[in-house]
């Protein structure tokens, strides 16, 4: 009687526990931020010197995963020949999410490039604001390049390929 007793007990604990666990969702988990934003955006560049609009074109920024809650932006050349400022990256800009906008902010970030001739020139760029949303982004920065005495002002507005 008392093995009929534990046997039932067990099988009603059994049942209780089993029962009162949660199935997994059907839902796939969402995946990192930095996945969500990386890829090729194409898009209008403004470079604003010194108040005035010194290009306006089409362009493209490579945004690519640093780590699950990072981006590098590969912002690509500007200008012609020798006057040519190189490709340059803004490494690790962190990233938070909020409801369906994903944003990154750098206060600084400085590395060095080489020019057309061969030469290292270092470059700083700043306040660095980045905004994701529906595959579409919105960045602005400052860029001193080089000896350059003045600073250039970047707004670019893409959308992901």
């Amino acid at each position: 009687m008392k093995i009929k007793s534990l046997t039932i007990a067990l099988i009603a604990s059994l049942a209780t526990v089993l029962g009162t666990s949660s199935c997994s969702s059907d839902d796939e988990p969402e995946a990192p931020v930095a996945t969500q934003v990386a890829g090729s955006y194409t898009g209008n560049e403004v470079i604003m010197v010194d108040n005035d609009e010194s290009s306006n074109e089409t362009k493209t920024y490579e945004i690519t995963k640093a780590s699950d809650t990072s981006v590098d932006m590969t912002v690509p050349e500007w200008g012609m020949g020798m006057m040519t400022i190189p490709s340059f990256i803004v490494k690790n800009i962190p990233l938070a999410k909020s409801g369906n906008t994903i944003t990154g902010k750098v206060a600084s970030y400085s590395g060095t490039v080489k020019n057309a001739k061969g030469e290292e020139k270092a470059y700083v760029v700043s306040n660095v604001a980045l905004m994701f949303s529906d595959k579409k982004v919105v960045g602005t920065y400052s860029l001193k390049y080089g000896n350059m005495p003045f600073l250039m002002t970047t707004t670019f507005t893409g959308t992901r390929k």
